[in-house]
């Protein structure tokens, strides 16, 4: 018996039975099993060495312009991924699964954070990032191969974000964790930068909750483990959800749609809108990789990968080196 047949032995021996066992995984394309890992082993490392995953350390998370203590969308999944596996190990669930969504829940993520996405669900008529992070992992990682991932990881990552879904309780997890995760973050982090105090909760998030992502993390994550264990579904309790929605709420209207960030998500807009339309009318400008995909996905599809996928601080770079001068070319008179 190998290292892999054993531990999936075990995940029927010690899992509940409403977690999703790795050796009734499969794939697109079948692949000759691994003697270590099981397949959401193999899909948790094919995410964590990709390309799209190692530019997630220079994607925003809401702050545009931070110091070296503000979160990133790579620190995000990773977040993600800890409280995910967390709540997966409280109940008896698969933890590998649900690291492996975690992980690749945001790799189809814009540059600038939500102000991104926006800017690129106007250009085009319909963007969304969950459905961009699928897409990634499908079709355009190892140069148009894919990573072929599991179809449970891949219906985890779909459906992390919006009306849809996951199938197995392990990517429920992830799409409860993500919102935990940025939720209280995003509070650490705008305490930081002087957006928040403490004393702007609301009163019940402060009873309920507390004033530190620390024990926000701990109250809901608590709850969630306890209202689902043995159950079929994963859940929070009424009151904590009621309390966590109006948490959401207060985010919303202090932080991620402040007036005081009104000018960095213009120039994050601005700066992609830019780099669309330049690269739609330029096509032969985009490196050799993605001039490749058009026949395959048309011009624009193939634009909004590229323009997609890219960092803050590389998007940045890319719109001044074609719309600005060189400084020290510029004569001032």
């Amino acid at each position: 018996m190998t290292v892999r047949e054993r531990t999936e032995e075990m995940e029927y021996e010690n899992l509940s039975p409403y977690a999703a066992k790795s050796r009734e995984a499969k794939r697109k394309v079948a692949m000759e099993e691994c003697e270590f890992r099981t397949k959401f082993q193999r899909d948790r490392d094919r995410i964590l060495h990709s390309k799209s995953f190692r530019r997630l350390k220079h994607k925003t998370q809401v702050y545009i312009v931070a110091g070296d203590h503000y979160r990133t969308r790579m620190t995000h999944s990773l977040e993600v991924a800890q409280i995910s596996r967390t709540i997966a190990r409280g109940l008896r669930l698969n933890e590998d699964l649900a690291e492996a969504i975690a992980l690749g829940h945001d790799v189809g993520h814009t540059p600038f954070g939500h102000a991104g996405e926006a800017a690129m669900a106007k250009l085009i008529g319909h963007f969304a990032h969950n459905e961009q992070s699928l897409r990634v992992v499908e079709y355009l990682e190892k140069d148009g191969e894919g990573l072929n991932l599991t179809f449970e990881t891949k219906d985890g990552i779909l459906n992390h974000t919006g009306n849809g879904t996951p199938k197995t309780l392990e990517g429920r997890i992830v799409k409860t964790a993500d919102r935990i995760a940025y939720l209280c973050h995003d509070y650490d982090d705008s305490l930081r930068a002087g957006f928040l105090k403490p004393d702007d909760l609301p009163k019940n998030v402060k009873k309920a909750f507390g004033i530190k992502a620390s024990t926000m993390i701990t109250a809901m994550v608590s709850d969630m483990i306890r209202t689902s264990m043995d159950k079929d579904d994963v859940m929070m309790s009424e009151n904590v959800q009621n309390t966590m929605d109006n948490f959401r709420a207060f985010m919303f209207e202090r932080v991620y749609h402040s007036e005081k960030l009104a000018h960095e998500r213009e120039q994050a807009v601005f700066v992609l809108k830019s780099l669309y339309e330049y690269f739609l009318k330029n096509m032969e400008k985009l490196p050799a990789e993605f001039r490749k995909r058009e026949e395959r996905w048309g011009k624009t599809q193939t634009v909004v990968d590229y323009v997609s996928g890219l960092t803050d601080s590389y998007a940045t770079a890319v719109f001044t080196k074609i719309f600005l001068p060189p400084v020290d070319r510029v004569t001032m008179k």
